[in-house]
C-alpha cells in the first residue's frame, strides 16, 4: 500500500504568549484571527460584534492560504480550519488545535464531480473502474463526496484509480497524515495538475472544491456529473438530512489550555455575527444582496432548512457530524472513529438556558 508522503503537517515551532491590551481601561486579550471574506463574519472582522474579554486582529485571506499558514506555522491564535485536516489531527494523539463549533462554510458537493464527455460516465457507477484525480485525499469536499458516492450510489471506492496532484498547478501536497484502506489504489503526482491530465485524458474524471480549469475550456469536453447539481443537492438533503460542514474555527491548544473560557466567548461573538447576517439578508427595504429578490430567496430556505438555516453549535449538527466522522474513517483519514462530541471542548457544547 501506498502511504502519502508530505511535508508541511509537522508541529510548528514553540507556542508564544497571548498579549494582554489595556481597551478601554479593561485589560483584554490580544488574539488574531484569520478568515475568508464571509458576510457572516464580517461584523465580528470590522469589529462590530466585539467577543467579551478579546481584542480581535483579524486577517482576510484565501483559505488555502489561511489553511497553509496556520497548519504549518500557526501564525494567528485562531483561524477558519478545513474540517478534512481539522479531524485528522484531532484523531492523533495531541492535536495541536482545539475547535469552536462555529461552522463558517457549508456547501453540498455534487457540484464537485466533473468528468470527460467522451468517457461514457452519466451515473456515479459508471465511475468504478475509471482514474480519478483529487487534489487532496484529505480535502473536506473530497471526504465528503466519497462518501456520498459510497453510502447513497452503492460506489466502490476501491474499484476507482485515485491520482491526487495539485489542482490547476503542479506540487500540491496531503497536509495531514493518514492511513489509506487497503484496498484502494492511490497515487502521487507532483509533477502534474488535475486540471491538465483531465484535459490530456489521462484521467476520466476529477473531484474538487474549486472548479478546474479544464471545465472551463470550452473544447476541452469536461462536463458536471450533475449538470443540474442543485436539484440532486436538495433530494439528498430531504433523504439525509446531511449539510455537508466545510470549515470548522479552531484555535491553538496552547491558548485554550490557558484561557479557556476564550472558546465560549468567541461563539458567542460569531454567532451574534451571524444573526446580524441573516437579518441583513431578511431585510426588504433595501438591497444588502445585489442579487434580485435576495431577502425573498433567503426567506424561502426557512421552508427546507428550519428557522436557522446555517446553525452552529453542536446538537443542531450532529447528523451532518456524525456522518462525516464516519466518511473520514471509512476514507482512512482518522486512525479511528471519532464521535461529534470529541470534536469540541465541554465548554462550547452547550449554552445556558434561562
Amino acid at each position: 500500500m501506498h502511504e502519502p508522503k508530505n511535508s508541511i503537517n509537522a508541529a510548528a515551532g514553540a507556542e508564544r504568549d497571548v498579549d494582554v491590551v489595556e481597551s478601554g481601561g479593561v485589560a483584554k486579550l490580544h488574539l488574531t484571527f484569520a478568515t475568508s471574506d464571509y458576510d457572516h463574519v464580517r461584523d465580528l472582522v470590522h469589529g462590530v460584534v466585539r467577543p467579551d474579554g478579546i481584542v480581535l486582529t483579524a486577517f482576510v485571506l484565501p483559505v488555502e492560504e489561511v489553511f497553509f499558514r496556520f497548519i504549518k506555522n500557526r501564525e494567528w491564535d485562531l483561524s477558519e480550519l478545513s474540517m478534512g485536516k481539522f479531524i485528522g489531527f484531532a484523531s492523533q494523539a495531541a492535536s495541536p488545535f482545539v475547535g469552536i463549533p462555529v461552522f463558517p462554510s457549508r456547501v453540498f458537493r455534487h457540484s464537485s464531480i466533473y468528468v470527460r464527455a467522451d468517457r461514457k460516465i452519466t451515473t456515479a457507477k459508471d465511475l468504478e473502474g475509471k482514474t480519478v484525480g483529487i487534489p487532496e485525499w484529505a480535502q473536506t469536499a473530497g471526504i465528503y463526496t466519497r462518501g456520498y458516492l459510497a453510502e447513497s450510489c452503492g460506489v466502490d471506492l476501491a474499484a476507482i484509480r485515485w491520482v491526487q496532484a495539485g489542482l490547476n498547478e503542479a506540487g500540491r501536497e496531503e497536509k495531514v497524515e493518514f492511513k489509506l484502506p487497503k484496498a484502494i489504489r492511490y497515487e502521487q503526482r507532483r509533477e502534474a495538475s488535475v486540471s491538465a491530465m483531465l484535459l490530456a485524458g489521462e484521467i476520466d474524471a476529477a473531484i474538487s472544491a474549486r472548479v478546474p480549469d479544464a471545465f472551463g475550456d470550452a473544447a476541452g469536453g469536461i462536463v458536471r456529473l450533475y449538470p443540474d447539481y442543485r436539484r440532486e443537492e436538495e433530494r439528498y438533503f430531504g433523504e439525509t438530512g446531511i449539510f455537508p460542514i466545510m470549515h470548522v474555527i479552531a484555535m491553538r491548544r496552547a491558548l485554550f489550555e490557558r484561557y479557556p473560557w476564550v472558546a465560549m466567548n468567541l461563539y458567542k461573538a460569531f454567532d451574534e455575527a451571524k444573526r446580524r447576517s441573516q437579518q441583513r439578508m431578511g431585510d426588504l427595504t433595501a438591497s444588502r444582496v445585489p442579487v434580485p429578490w435576495a431577502a425573498t430567496i433567503a426567506d424561502g430556505f426557512g421552508k427546507n432548512f428550519g428557522a436557522d438555516p446555517f446553525p452552529y453549535g453542536l446538537d443542531a449538527n450532529r447528523k451532518t457530524l456524525d456522518a462525516f466522522c464516519r466518511f473520514a474513517h471509512d476514507q482512512g483519514v482518522t486512525a479511528r472513529r471519532m464521535t461529534p462530541d470529541e470534536l469540541f471542548p465541554p465548554e462550547v457544547r452547550a449554552s445556558v438556558r434561562v
